[in-house]
Formats: C-alpha cells, sequence, structure tokens
C-alpha cells in the first residue's frame, strides 16, 4: 500500500528561483567565495581527522557491536533530517570501517573529506587516482539511511554497473540495498532498482525515467488532484506504473562534464511520425545546397556554427521551390531547409561529429569521443545529414517532454558532486546549482612534468611531430597516452603509427569493446594508446614497475580544448597518486580552436610568425590559445546562461496555466 506522504513525495517538485542580478548577484558571488573559501578546507580537514580517530576507535570491535550501533544511526538518520552533527560523525566513522572490512580499503583522510563535504553539499574537486568511487559511496551510505531516494550519477553504464556491483558486499552490511539503472533494462527491471536505498544511474537514464513518470501521470502530476481522484478509485494508483519514487539526493560523479559540458543539452521524448512532405523537402533542400557557393550565396560564421544566407542566395531560392511539397513552398519555409542543409555541409563531418553504422547516423558526443546511439538532432538537421550521406531519411520525431539536465538537477532538494576539474566553473557552480566548490588536497605530492605546449603553422606539421614523438618516447618503453578530438584523427594517427611499426591500441566511438580493460592498461611499459579524449573517464590507469622507472605515462594532447578544464581532464591521466609521469601539447594554427574563436588578425599574425620560424612566435601562439579558450569559455556560459532564462520563463507560463504541463 503506498501512503498519502510517500504519494506526495514521488512528485514534489521545489519551485526554482530565478538567478539574481545586479547586486544581488554582487552579493551572492561574494558569499560563494567565502563559503569556498581558505575556511571550507580547514572545517574539512578537521572533521575528517575526528572521524578518522573514530574509525581507529572501531576496529578492534565485534561485529556485534557495529550491528547495534548501525541499527541505532540508521534510527537517528530516519527521524533526523538533517542529522545532528554528532551523528553524522558516527556515521562517516562506522561507515569506513565497514568498508575496510568489506572492500579491503582504508579510506584516506582526504577520502573522508570527500565524504563529508558531499555531505554538506559542496562541489569536492579530487584529482584522478584519489579514490572518488570509495569517497561517494560513504556518502551515499549515510544518504540511504534517510529513507530519502539517493541517486549516485555516473559518467556512462559501464561505470553504473560496475560500481553497484562492486559495492554490493559495502552497501548491504551498511543494511542497505543498491541497484543501477542502466540503458538496455527492461521498465520493471528500473523500478525495482529505483526502489533501492541507492541507485547507481547516469544522467540520460534518470531524467528520461523521471520524463517518462511524469507522461504517465499527466493531469495527476499534482499530488492533492491525485488525492482527489483516488478517494472514489484508490485502486488506480496502483496502476499507475511509476518508475522512481522520486528525487531527492543526487551525488554527481564527474560533475563537471553532467553539470557544466551537457548541462544545455535537452533531453527528449519523443515519438516518430510518419511526414512525408517533409522527407521530401529535405532531399530538395540539400540539393539546393549543393548548388549554392560560399561567400556569395551564403555567409558562415565560424564561431556560432551558423549559416546565413546573401541576397543573391535568397534570389536563387526564390526562383526555386516549384517542385516542393505545398506545406514548404514559402520562402521562411524553404530557407530552413537550406540552411540546415548547409549547416550539414559545412560543420558536420563523418567521423568528427557522427558516425555511420548499420546505415543509420549515430552522433558522437564530441567532449566525451563516445557513441550516442538514441540521439539525434532537431529542426530537420539530421534529415540534412542522412540526406548528406545518401542514407534513407527517417521521420521526424514529434517531442512528447523535454528538460535540460540543467534545470533537471536544480530540482533535487540536495545536490553534490565530485570531478577532478572544477575551479574553472566555480562561479557558475555556485550561482548556477548553489554548490560551493572545495578543493581536496592530494594524498601523496603530484609529481607530473608539464612541457611546454609545442606550436605549428599547420595541421600536417603537427601531426608528423606527433608521430615522431610517439617513436621517440616509445623507443624508451615509456608508456604514451595520445588523446585526439575526433575518431578521423585517432584512426589517422594509429594508421601512421603501425606504418611506422609501432603496435597501438585505437579507442574511439567505433573502436569501444573492452574500453575499460584497454584504458587500464594503457600504463604497462612500451604500451601505446590513442582515444578519443574522454575515452575510459573513471577508469584507473596504474604503472607497472618498469613503465614506473621509464618514467611514467607520457600523455600527449593533440590540440587544445575550447576549455581548460578538459585539457586537464586528459594530462590528470597521467601522476596519478604520486606516479611520475609527463604531459604535453601539440597545437597548430588550423586548429578547430584557433579557427573559430581566436581573432582573426591575432591567428593570422600567429600562422606568419609560426611559418617564418621568426623568434618569438611561441609567445603570440600562447596568447592566441589563450585569447581563443576565453571566448570560447565566454561563448558557452552566456549559452548556458540563457538555457537558465528559458527555464525561468518556462516556470513563469507554469504557474500562470497549471500544474498539468510540469515537467
Amino acid at each position: 500500500m503506498v501512503l498519502p506522504f510517500q504519494d506526495h513525495r514521488c512528485t514534489a517538485l521545489p519551485r526554482l528561483k530565478e538567478l539574481p542580478c545586479g547586486l544581488d548577484a554582487a552579493v551572492l558571488t561574494v558569499a560563494g567565495r567565502v563559503k569556498s573559501g581558505p575556511w571550507a578546507r580547514w572545517h574539512l580537514a578537521k572533521e575528517a581527522g575526528a572521524i578518522q580517530s573514530l574509525a581507529v576507535q572501531l576496529e578492534g570491535r565485534a561485529g556485534a557491536d557495529l550491528a547495534s550501533r548501525l541499527d541505532t544511526l540508521r534510527t537517528q538518520y530516519r527521524r533526523h533530517q538533517p542529522p545532528r552533527e554528532d551523528a553524522r560523525r558516527a556515521g562517516l566513522a562506522l561507515v569506513t570501517e565497514i568498508a575496510r572490512r568489506t572492500l579491503g580499503l582504508t579510506a584516506h583522510l582526504e577520502q573522508i573529506m570527500g565524504a563529508v563535504a558531499l555531505g554538506e553539499g559542496f562541489l569536492a574537486e579530487m584529482a584522478t587516482g584519489e579514490g572518488k568511487t570509495l569517497t561517494v559511496a560513504l556518502a551515499a551510505a549515510l544518504a540511504g539511511w534517510s529513507g530519502q531516494p539517493c541517486h549516485v550519477v555516473t559518467a556512462n553504464d559501464y561505470l553504473a554497473e560496475r560500481d553497484a556491483d562492486w559495492l554490493r558486499p559495502f552497501f548491504q552490511a551498511c543494511g542497505l540495498t543498491v541497484g543501477c539503472v542502466i540503458g538496455s533494462m527492461a521498465e520493471a527491471e528500473r523500478r525495482e532498482s529505483h526502489a533501492t536505498d541507492v541507485t547507481y544511474t547516469t544522467s540520460k537514464e534518470l531524467l528520461a525515467d523521471f520524463l517518462r513518470d511524469r507522461l504517465r501521470l499527466g493531469k495527476l502530476q499534482d499530488a492533492a488532484r491525485r488525492h482527489l481522484r483516488f478517494l472514489h478509485t484508490p485502486e488506480r494508483l496502483a496502476r499507475m506504473g511509476l518508475v522512481l519514487r522520486g528525487i531527492h539526493t543526487a551525488f554527481v560523479d564527474e560533475a563537471d562534464n553532467i553539470l557544466i559540458d551537457e548541462a544545455v543539452t535537452p533531453l527528449i521524448i519523443s515519438r516518430q511520425e510518419p511526414n512525408e512532405p517533409l522527407l521530401e523537402a529535405s532531399r530538395f533542400a540539400w540539393r539546393i545546397a549543393g548548388e549554392l557557393d560560399k561567400g556569395a550565396d551564403y555567409q558562415v560564421s565560424e564561431t556560432f556554427q551558423e549559416v546565413e544566407l546573401t541576397m543573391q542566395g535568397w534570389a536563387r531560392l526564390e526562383a526555386e521551390g516549384g517542385d516542393l511539397p505545398a506545406t514548404f513552398r514559402s520562402p521562411s519555409w524553404r530557407a530552413d531547409l537550406v540552411q540546415q542543409a548547409l549547416k550539414a555541409r559545412e560543420f558536420f563531418h563523418l567521423d568528427r561529429q557522427y558516425v555511420v553504422s548499420d546505415g543509420k547516423i549515430c552522433i558522437v558526443d564530441e567532449s566525451t569521443g563516445r557513441l550516442m546511439p538514441q540521439r539525434s538532432w532537431r529542426g530537420g538537421l539530421q534529415q540534412a545529414v542522412e540526406a548528406k550521406e545518401g542514407l534513407e531519411i527517417t521521420n521526424p520525431a514529434e517531442t512528447l517532454a523535454r528538460m535540460s539536465f540543467q534545470r533537471f538537477f536544480r530540482l533535487f532538494r540536495r545536490l553534490s558532486g565530485l570531478t577532478g576539474t572544477a575551479r574553472e566553473a566555480a562561479g557558475e557552480f555556485w550561482f548556477v546549482y548553489g554548490l560551493p566548490v572545495v578543493r581536496i588536497p592530494t594524498h601523496r605530492p603530484i609529481i607530473r612534468r608539464h612541457l611546454p605546449d609545442r606550436f605549428f603553422a599547420t595541421e600536417p606539421q603537427k601531426w608528423r611531430a606527433v608521430t615522431e614523438e610517439v617513436l621517440r618516447i616509445h623507443a624508451t618503453g615509456q608508456p604514451v597516452l595520445v588523446g585526439t578530438r575526433s575518431v578521423e584523427s585517432s584512426e589517422r594517427l594509429g594508421a601512421a603509427l603501425q606504418a611506422a611499426g609501432v603496435d597501438c591500441c585505437i579507442l574511439n566511438a567505433t573502436r569501444n569493446e573492452e574500453e575499460a580493460d584497454v584504458i587500464a592498461q594503457a600504463g604497462e611499459y612500451g604500451r601505446v594508446t590513442v582515444a578519443t579524449n574522454m575515452a575510459g573517464r573513471g577508469t584507473d590507469i596504474r604503472l607497472s614497475a618498469e613503465a614506473r622507472a621509464s618514467g611514467g605515462l607520457h600523455v600527449i594532447a593533440t590540440e587544445r580544448h575550447s576549455s581548460q578544464r578538459i585539457d586537464r581532464q586528459l594530462f590528470g591521466r597521467s601522476g596519478r597518486q604520486g606516479d611520475p609521469g609527463a604531459a604535453q601539447a601539440f597545437v597548430s594554427a588550423e586548429d578547430d580552436l584557433l579557427v573559430r574563436f581566436c581573432p582573426a588578425p591575432l591567428r593570422r599574425t600567429m600562422l606568419a610568425l609560426l611559418a617564418s620560424g621568426t623568434p618569438g612566435a611561441e609567445i603570440a601562439a600562447r596568447k592566441a590559445v589563450a585569447s581563443a579558450q576565453a571566448r570560447a569559455q565566454k561563448l558557452a556560459y552566456h549559452q548556458r546562461r540563457s538555457v537558465v532564462q528559458m527555464d525561468g520563463w518556462f516556470d513563469e507560463a507554469i504557474s500562470f496555466v497549471g500544474p498539468d504541463l510540469a515537467g
């Protein structure tokens, strides 16, 4: 039987506040800096030290004594939310000892600091290899005791399933159930996993289940309305078929990727609707786009990746369209379709933004290098790319429900997270999500060497230099990990290395079998791994003894990214837990970052200086890269801010028309 308060909890959502501006924004900014300042780290270190001392005292206690303490603390957590300070300390000490007994892992001081930070609503920056998986588990165990829904959000299905399975003995010893939700699961399995005390899943699966539940409820999203309805037909409640038991607490691993990089991407629940006129119009648009001339008929904005028709282009469109279906003969419709076709030609390239698999377009996530088989582009772009590749054009999708990840995670009552790279976006984490960022010190000093960037005038020069550098390092036996931006570049570099006699592992969106195993072995002596930059995220690269003696993992970035965080994520794969290692970036004036975001005069100056070998060329190149990254990060931030404003307008509309449209 579902009690009224439990039913209310399933759909209860907080009212999102509009982001402040002007003086209020300035005050909020100052408050964030204070909350995440030196005091925060001092406070966390003090708490962690006290908890560690308590955990040491529990090491010699009998199992029956721990079980008794467990029952007492679980009761306290159920009754008092938030729990008292002494209960939090005792609880973390107890689960730390349970982890030692069940997993064979003794949490070090920095991991306990991270768990305290999560419990107090911080976003903790912990370096790669510092043991974030155990840190999250300690905090999740305490949250599970509260009885409220607790979700641990990971980067991909593999990590969600792996962590839930590995940590199951720990959670069971804590008196909790644990489950995971991944893309291949059926509805019944999802419902069962969401019913556990702690659920590991991905942001995509969690939001999809949330939206599908809102669709099931329809007009009954409001709990009061449901209660009135069920007074007459109480048996209907059992047939609602909701998958989630509500959202309350979320611990987000790799939070920068989920809360920043993917924040504004909406997840859409849709269904395909036959639309033969649109399919015919898409074929027409691709044919016309092929006849237009860049510069004369249309202009391209590399920065915003937009296409705008010139007066001549409009005139050419006016002369076309007689064969179009009647619905699409208006000038605006024709222009929209042709502009999408031009975008597909100019900005969407095979083995970069997408791959073709089984005769279908499969989008590649440019920040992770992974395939996203369930996603498609909107506004006719999907059909334009299919027409470009000569594939069967799919029917457009009718949107049933949609929500951005940014808006979704702001709905949680308790939100916190971990990542290896947070400080660059600390202001945004605080301003949008109310998450103060605190940096957790490393357990051992980082001794990784950062070598100066190398700059080249053209891409071919850069790739020759990368190949030569890999061959040079490989000859010493030092393991090498090369990060590339696209499937195309990883395959090209892999072919060049194999032609030179170097056997290398290539990992990208089309070669993702055993991804975690390939990355885990990247630290072996003499190993060369070429991978899209984020492949294998969440998997430790452990060095063999020979590899450590040879200098540790050497990471090469084949270009700089639009965000410094992504550069640091790649470099952070080496030098974990005090291991030796090195990192270096290779940059050309023809890289996507500089083409899109570097001011044209500065880029031309950089290109001329590098081509001529003029002394001081590297200084100009460094300034060009810094300028391009600053412009790219500013543009991305403003795009995310605009989504927050749109969410606010949406909430105002919902409050005006009533709760039926929520979600």
